[in-house]
């Protein structure tokens, strides 16, 4: 029975179900801390307890440095796909309807889910090296000694940056998503951006707007949460930092991608 028990063990099944298995409860474990630090964070909003410097620094890192990358991902996706869609539809005597159909991609879509992959890229997994960094290097250890609450002091801020500064970068990314698709459409197709923006005026309502501005506030807490705890917890030296960074990565994206999902069947199903 112990032999059998013994090769059953060195098997390629039992190998796989307790990866299956440990995966799963490494996934369990992960989104029972992300949970906890986010009832956590909110408490401290709640309170007021964020330092106003660390905030408007994290402002700064979240929205004004990862502008260029995200202007430049929505661009060039708003580009793809204009130049693909463009000359077909005027072809089939569709061409009025190019703008309108640029414009509710870019707004509902394109314009805060680009932005959000460009932000994880960037940001995200820059939060979550930097406090990987500070764990494995005790610097997190020196603040609880000091009677300071790591997630105060370091999860509040990068949080309240990522609420408040991704609606604006998710507008002008959006703006210049819009402006890419009108002199694409021009050059492709010859539409003039006159008839490109008179129709794009014919399917945006201010729920389009709104549903993308509350999408966005959603996109950049969810980041900042993630990027944040999975460094918060990372060990085991600079190995550690590696993959406490690609797991926020991950998750966040991952993140994201089921926020935009529950949107669009709350809002557009």
């Amino acid at each position: 029975m112990n032999s059998l028990q013994k090769y059953y063990k060195q098997s390629a099944t039992y190998k796989i179900f307790t990866g299956i298995f440990s995966e799963f409860e490494s996934f369990l474990d992960t989104l029972g801390k992300i949970t906890l630090n986010g009832i956590d964070v909110i408490k401290f909003i709640i309170k007021g307890g964020a330092d106003k410097k660390e905030l408007f620094e994290q402002c700064y890192r979240f929205g004004i440095t990862s502008l260029p990358i995200t202007l430049s991902i929505v661009g060039m996706t708003s580009i793809i796909v204009a130049s693909q869609v463009a000359l077909e539809m005027v072809k089939q005597g569709g061409g009025n309807f190019v703008g309108l159909l640029m414009t509710i991609l870019i707004v509902r879509e394109v314009g805060v889910i680009m932005s959000g992959f460009a932000i994880i890229s960037m940001i995200g997994s820059s939060l979550a090296s930097e406090i990987a960094t500070m764990r494995v290097t005790e610097q997190i250890d020196a603040i609880e000694v000091l009677k300071v609450n790591p997630i105060q002091y370091l999860f509040v801020p990068r949080i309240l940056a990522g609420i408040f500064m991704m609606p604006p970068v998710v507008i002008i990314a959006s703006a210049v998503g819009v402006i890419a698709g009108a002199v694409t459409a021009k050059l492709t197709s010859g539409l003039s951006f006159m008839a490109f923006f008179d129709s794009a005026w014919l399917g945006i309502y201010m729920k389009d707007l709104g549903v993308c501005l509350l999408k966005s506030v959603f996109f950049g807490a969810t980041i900042a949460l993630i990027s944040c705890s999975c460094g918060y917890y990372a060990d085991g030296g600079a190995k550690g930092v590696g993959e406490a960074t690609t797991k926020a990565v991950v998750w966040s994206f991952v993140a994201i991608v089921i926020w935009d999902m529950i949107f669009a069947i709350a809002f557009f199903f």
